[in-house]
């Protein structure tokens, strides 16, 4: 059976010092940048499972968070291009490249989703984060990147990043937080209802969404509580099969495909084994354990 892992991530070295080279505090700040596996190749082939094609993007070392607009729009675009680099150098083990946007110039942004994301094969969609230049994600100034992506068709990449206005954040329930809200407020602001086709993958089943499915029922719109529906989700819980069975509860079976965070999660690469339990172990059949693997994924990006 195939399997596409949607969410997995590199740091691209050449990137990674020009990073470095902006901020030096960056290794210090964020640990788990110092894990060899993501950006290490030969480190991370020796892990590999030799079966799961992973859907690769960037850890969250964002240029908008240091630079300027222009500097910001050419770090993005050294970033995706060795991104791009270490796909075509290791096209048995990765499937596709996601890549990333320069949030502090959304006409750089956009035209990256134009005429990259549409134009290119290997590439699927963008990278946006939860938060952005101290806004939500939701934030009008953010609606024409997204209003590009659902032009062409390509997905938003969403993933979590901490509200840095909060004293207490933490890597077990904060990051979850953050994408319930994050996807909160774009229903509330109306994304789905001014861009139907409108894909979003969210990282880590979801949130919390699916064990407050009744709350959402009752306290949202019938409108609001079925765009928090058309969300699509990963599995990258570090395992638990019945919490990816509220998933597929909540989404539908058609909106919940293979995401191990990996080589994150568990050292030294990843959960891939656990989650592929988990996966096996869910409440479905085995023709919805195909959809999950990589079914959903193709036909999101319509290549099946």
């Amino acid at each position: 059976m195939t399997h596409i892992d949607v969410f997995a991530h590199v740091l691209p070295p050449r990137f990674y010092e020009a990073m470095k080279n902006v901020e030096p505090s960056i290794p210090e700040r964020y640990a788990f940048f110092n894990n060899p596996v993501l950006t290490n190749m030969e480190l991370r082939r020796s892990h590999w499972d030799g079966v799961t094609k992973q859907v690769i993007s960037h850890v969250n070392a964002l240029p908008e968070d240091y630079v300027g607009p222009d500097e910001a729009a050419r770090l993005c675009r050294q970033g995706n291009d060795e991104l791009i680099e270490m796909l075509h150098a290791n096209r048995d083990m990765f499937e596709a490249a996601v890549l990333m946007v320069p949030m502090n110039n959304i006409e750089e942004a956009v035209r990256i989703v134009r005429e990259q994301v549409a134009s290119d094969p290997d590439v699927v969609g963008v990278q946006v984060f939860t938060r952005a230049l101290g806004k939500s994600i939701a934030d009008e100034d953010f609606r024409p990147l997204f209003a590009a992506l659902n032009e062409v068709g390509a997905p938003a990449w969403l993933h979590p990043v901490f509200d840095l206005r909060k004293p207490d954040n933490n890597l077990v329930f904060s990051w979850e937080y953050e994408l319930s809200q994050a996807m909160l407020q774009m229903v509330q602001a109306g994304l789905f209802q001014e861009l139907p086709d409108l894909k979003v993958i969210v990282h880590h089943a979801g949130g919390m969404a699916p064990f407050f499915a009744g709350r959402i029922d009752r306290i949202m719109t019938s409108d609001q509580a079925a765009d928090m529906r058309k969300f699509y989700v990963d599995t990258a819980i570090l395992g638990n099969p019945r919490a990816l069975d509220l998933a597929v509860d909540f989404y539908g079976i058609d909106h919940v495909l293979l995401g191990t965070d990996a080589p994150l999660g568990i050292l030294p690469a990843g959960a891939t084994k656990e989650i592929c339990a988990a996966i096996n172990d869910m409440r479905v059949s085995e023709a919805d354990c195909s959809a999950i693997y990589s079914g959903n994924y193709l036909r999101l990006i319509r290549k099946e």
